[in-house]
């Protein structure tokens, strides 16, 4: 009993540095990560959510026999909106499905939506009035948008990853062990003990599925996904190098900036230029069959081609992983420039496309929404607690743990710290910040010192 006193006595530096980091990981961030989250849970229900919200655009009252050309469709649109250039056409694989037709005004996607049987136009929808689009920026951008939003995103994910280590380190059982308080919460206990065991108990039954929804969303941001896709590239693990068989890699852009619905693998795919010497180009019809030849499962995007040099791109990221497609074509003689599958993808690519259908609950139906939506809740829940936590020990100032003073302490620690920033550049900024702060601002404003604990 004795040594096992000692043992404690000799970890509690340790323990109440971590412990330090870990609060102000959630002070700072976890009302972030509260939104994150509830966003998320709405994003994970996207087709549920539209089908309700929208279904009179979606849906055709009754299927009739034969489907109206696209050329004719397309004509309707123009007719009814001629001020606004078309740019795209997505079919559904569902018969009962309206067409839906791309639109820009000034610089905003607006989509029509049109029966294919009958050609009526039952409505138009703007991409920033979709309400599952609007909970994704919040998601990505917290509705600002812009490059800073989707950065402080980025950072907000960064430091999720630490609050989860931290507070796997702060749950493991240093004296006795005991299922209730550590895997089950003790239902009699009172106040903030209880509120501890279901902050405790929460975070180690939630965290894996927490860090997973994590690490399947970086890819998305800024900074650490534009460096997995630079890996990729480097590594030959993203799309195949026969991608470029119309050519040498051109100067030019890439897919994601002409084409919608690219999958994330193909997003940096660089768009071939064509060079015929005809004038006409082909029909969105021939494009279609195009597409039906070459067998790519619907739903799909027919992206138009920007100007004489242009291409057309059919693209499908929303189905299952393995339905992925992405295929330039010649506007003028049909040839198939480019068609990237996800068989072709290598395997850094596999993995994270599988990651992302995983993080939009698209994998496995709704049993996948349902998952991630219990670790939505589950974030939730420990963002709540700790926060009840802290606020039930009355703190005078901030109320953070005392800083450790112990040297070998804290250079284990910040070796910790400085792992995890080698592998998350922008958490890397945010401690150089943070040591910035803590050695110029702190020692010289007493009163920020004793608020700060110090």
């Amino acid at each position: 009993m004795e040594q096992a006193a000692k043992l404690v006595d000799r970890q509690r530096p340790m323990y109440m540095a971590v412990w330090r980091w870990h609060f102000y990981a959630g002070i700072f961030f976890a009302p972030f990560l509260i939104i994150l989250a509830l966003s998320g849970a709405v994003y994970l229900f996207k087709p549920q959510i539209e089908s309700a919200l929208y279904g009179h655009l979606y849906e055709v009252d009754k299927i009739g026999g034969k489907r109206l050309p696209l050329v004719e469709l397309t004509e309707r649109v123009k007719k009814q909106y001629p001020h606004y250039p078309i740019v795209s056409v997505t079919l559904e694989k569902e018969a009962k499905r309206t067409v839906k037709i791309g639109m820009m005004d000034k610089g905003e996607m607006v989509f029509a939506f049109v029966n294919p049987y009958t050609g009526k136009i039952q409505g138009t929808l703007r991409a920033d009035e979709n309400w599952t689009e609007i909970a994704k920026k919040i998601h990505s951008e917290l509705l600002i948008g812009g490059t800073l939003a989707n950065r402080f995103v980025e950072l907000a994910a960064c430091w999720g990853f630490v609050l989860l280590v931290t507070g796997l380190y702060l749950w493991w059982p240093r004296q006795s062990f005991s299922v209730f308080g550590t895997f089950w919460p003790r239902w009699r206990a009172k106040k903030r003990l209880a509120w501890r065991d279901w902050h405790a108990v929460t975070g180690i039954w939630m965290s894996g599925g927490i860090l997973l929804l994590i690490v399947t969303g970086i890819p998305w941001t800024g900074i650490m996904g534009e460096a997995i896709n630079q890996v990729a590239t480097a590594t030959n693990t993203g799309y195949p190098p026969f991608a470029f068989s119309f050519g040498p890699k051109p100067e030019s852009k890439v897919t994601k900036e002409v084409a919608q619905d690219v999958p994330w693998a193909t997003e940096q795919l660089p768009v071939p230029s064509v060079h015929g010497r005809n004038t006409t180009s082909l029909s969105i019809d021939d494009v279609y069959a195009i597409a039906e030849e070459k067998k790519v499962k619907k739903p799909f995007t027919i992206s138009l081609p920007e100007g004489p040099k242009g291409v057309f791109t059919v693209a499908t990221s929303k189905t299952k992983p393995w339905d992925n497609a992405t295929l330039h074509i010649d506007q003028y003689s049909g040839r198939v420039l480019s068609d990237v599958r996800f068989s072709d993808y290598g395997a850094l690519a596999k993995a994270i496309t599988i990651g992302i259908a995983f993080h939009e609950g698209r994998l496995f139906g709704l049993a996948n929404q349902l998952i991630n939506l219990v670790f939505c809740l589950g974030l939730i829940v420990l963002a709540v607690s700790g926060w009840v936590m802290w606020r039930k020990r009355k703190p005078k100032g901030l109320g953070a743990p005392a800083r450790v003073r112990d040297p070998q302490t804290v250079k284990t620690v910040w070796g910790g710290m400085i792992a995890a920033a080698i592998v998350m550049p922008l958490f890397a900024l945010s401690l150089l910040f943070i040591w910035l702060f803590d050695r110029l601002i702190v020692p010289r404003v007493p009163k920020l010192r004793e608020f700060l604990a110090a």
